[in-house]
């Protein structure tokens, strides 16, 4: 089989992981977070202030106790996933300031919007999960939209949780939440139902919110996706090795401070790095090298038997056009193709993470169903080939009127949005474009939500936590112990 797809051999992911140890142990990280230093020295790390040292033994003992995979459970137990190994999941897009419409314009991102992507979650049959930060609604206060987004998701949606990570705090009112509706704290130990991102801050930091964030979501052993966006030529090389090896060591530290908190808890390998555009000085999220980079990403994950988290449908676009679609089938369809598991931006990404386009994402999601088709096997295991059929239909017939076409046809992939029309029905039908087909959709989308069932007990017991969060500003979140008899005793 010829596989043009750029493959690093096992001797290049080794040389990544040496220069990667080399950083470690010379330059080392800066947690800027005196407690997460002092866990590491009491565990034998040389630190100097916050900054900890690492050595290549320190790494190996820490992936000994990650997880390869795991099931992250739902409300609704149908809707639970598997992330790792042959598991994945497509995420919507997160982080957007603001609207992107198909004419160009922009426009702030309320609430309202945040409310709509719920329903978008819970109606599609691509996007998996969803939750913090869909879009970042500009009218709500700042310290405390977390709640609002938490409570609005975990009542309008039954599939798992992309729990808040801006901060500790806002890590434990998603745990908080999500306890409400697990039973408890204990349950939740073993039992993975709300996973959050604590990024890096580079090159080789990582701020205290974001420890607080480690901290919270271990403490709990609920997954953690340590990641980071490297902008190449700014805060890491330009160089693809280089950048790379930074990269590594970043998430790496981050993946030992979750086992060093509590082992065992589930671990993602991380990036959306991308080079910077010197002309525009814009993270260009689109371009070619971004998506090697996302290859090396899931494959250096692979490396080291950890889950990925990459980018999905990317793009530096700001209209649902050509170049979006182009850029964003090019990366998501690269990610799962080399391997990644967790699966961010997968739908309704525009604009280097500035906006969000409604249209953009139902078109996304034509995407996405054509790459999980794509992975169906062509000769399902334990089937045969009916050679007998070609020998009925013989020399010369037609398939047309054929049982088989009856019985099969509907196994053929079926676009919702993309044209398969002939030249002179699509005329008649109005000539229209693909945006103009999803924006046409959107609306009757959004009118067939249903909001699934929830205990109402339970939705008062979520909304009286934000109330009281809110109004009474109780309770706060307390960090984790970090002594010694705070570590898993069971590890």
């Amino acid at each position: 089989m010829i596989d043009r797809m750029q493959r690093l051999s096992f001797q290049d992911l080794t040389r990544i992981h040496e220069a990667s140890m080399n950083i470690l142990k010379t330059t080392g990280i800066d947690f800027n977070h005196e407690r997460i230093a002092g866990l590491f020295k009491s565990h034998g790390f040389d630190t100097h202030g916050t900054r900890v040292y690492f050595k290549e033994t320190h790494v190996y003992n820490a992936l000994s106790t990650t997880m390869p995979s795991f099931t992250l459970h739902a409300r609704n137990p149908a809707r639970n996933v598997k992330i790792g190994e042959e598991g994945f999941v497509f995420n919507p897009t997160g982080g957007a300031t603001n609207i992107a419409g198909t004419d160009g314009t922009q426009r702030p991102a309320m609430f309202e919007d945040f409310t709509a992507c719920c329903k978008l979650v819970q109606t599609s049959d691509q996007v998996d999960m969803g939750g913090y930060l869909m879009v970042q609604p500009t009218d709500l206060p700042g310290d405390t939209a977390n709640l609002d987004m938490m409570l609005a998701y975990m009542t309008l949606c039954d599939k798992p949780v992309f729990g808040a990570s801006g901060s500790g705090q806002e890590a434990a009112d998603a745990l908080e939440m999500a306890a409400i509706i697990f039973g408890g704290r204990e349950k939740m130990l073993d039992m993975p139902v709300v996973a959050a991102v604590a990024n890096t801050m580079s090159p080789l930091r990582f701020s205290k919110e974001e420890g607080d964030v480690i901290l919270q979501m271990a403490g709990w052993r609920q997954p953690v996706v340590i990641s980071n966006m490297i902008l190449a030529g700014v805060t890491g090389p330009v160089s693809m090795p280089e950048l790379l090896a930074l990269e590594n060591a970043e998430v790496l530290a981050g993946v030992v401070l979750t086992q060093l908190v509590s082992p065992g808890t589930p671990v993602l390998y991380g990036s959306s790095s991308a080079p910077i555009d010197m002309r525009t000085m814009v993270s260009a999220v689109g371009t070619s090298e971004a998506v090697k980079i996302a290859s090396a990403t899931a494959q250096m994950a692979g490396f080291y038997n950890l889950p990925c988290r990459a980018g999905g449908s990317l793009t530096d676009a700001h209209l649902p056009d050509a170049q979006a679609l182009a850029e964003g089938t090019l990366m998501l369809s690269t990610v799962v193709r080399n391997g990644a598991h967790f699966i961010y931006h997968a739908c309704g990404q525009m604009g280097s993470y500035i906006s969000m386009g409604y249209e953009k994402w139902l078109l996304d999601e034509e995407i996405c169903r054509m790459v999980r088709n794509i992975l169906t096997p062509m000769i399902p295991a334990g089937e045969t080939i009916d050679a007998d059929l070609v020998n009925q239909v013989g020399i010369g017939g037609q398939y047309l009127v054929h049982p088989s076409t009856f019985q099969k046809f509907r196994n053929l992939s079926a676009s919702r949005l993309f044209n398969r029309k002939d030249y002179s029905r699509w005329q008649k039908s109005g000539a229209r474009r693909v945006e103009d087909q999803a924006f046409g959709a959107l609306g009757p989308r959004l009118e067939s939500y249903e909001k699934p069932p929830i205990d109402p007990g339970l939705e008062h017991a979520l909304t009286a936590y934000v109330t009281a969060r809110k109004f009474n500003n109780q309770p706060k979140a307390r960090l984790p112990d970090l002594t010694p008899c705070f570590i898993d005793k069971r590890y």
